[in-house]
């Protein structure tokens, strides 16, 4: 991952076994994190994988992160935060929501797609307002 386009959020990892303070980088392509010494990647947060040589994703957990999103609204740039709750178990659950303006625009659950997720909250936004910038297409 080249350091200009790579996005660095922190978060939580959060288990049976307890939680703990995550790093996680995401760029173009791909998705990592290190949790209790593991390195993670994946195309995207839902296939989280173990880098090393037996590849068990990543399951049975629960990630959460914020990460900052400018929302512009007609032109002028306002700062927001987007919270991401993913839930991997049997499958993957997605929850996103939007703090901008007094509120709160939540995507609800959906699977394991960001970008899906990212649509539904992006629908609920007044008219004239959009996200000030794009997040990597890995997330």
């Amino acid at each position: 991952m080249s350091s200009e386009s790579t996005e660095v959020w922190t978060g939580w990892y959060r288990d049976r076994r307890g939680a703990e303070a995550i790093v996680i980088t995401a760029d173009g392509s791909r998705v990592a994190t290190r949790i209790r010494g593991i390195e993670y990647t994946g195309a995207s947060f839902a296939a989280l994988s173990a880098a090393d040589e037996g590849g068990q994703a990543l399951t049975g957990c629960v990630l959460e992160w914020d990460l900052p999103l400018p929302v512009l609204t007609d032109g002028t740039a306002q700062q927001a935060t987007l919270s991401c709750l993913l839930t991997l178990g049997e499958r993957a659950d997605l929850s996103l929501t939007l703090h901008y303006g007094g509120a709160a625009y939540e995507s609800g659950v959906a699977g394991g797609d960001f970008e899906e997720a990212l649509n539904r909250v992006r629908r609920q936004l007044p008219p004239g307002t959009e996200f000030g910038r794009r997040l990597p297409q890995a997330a």
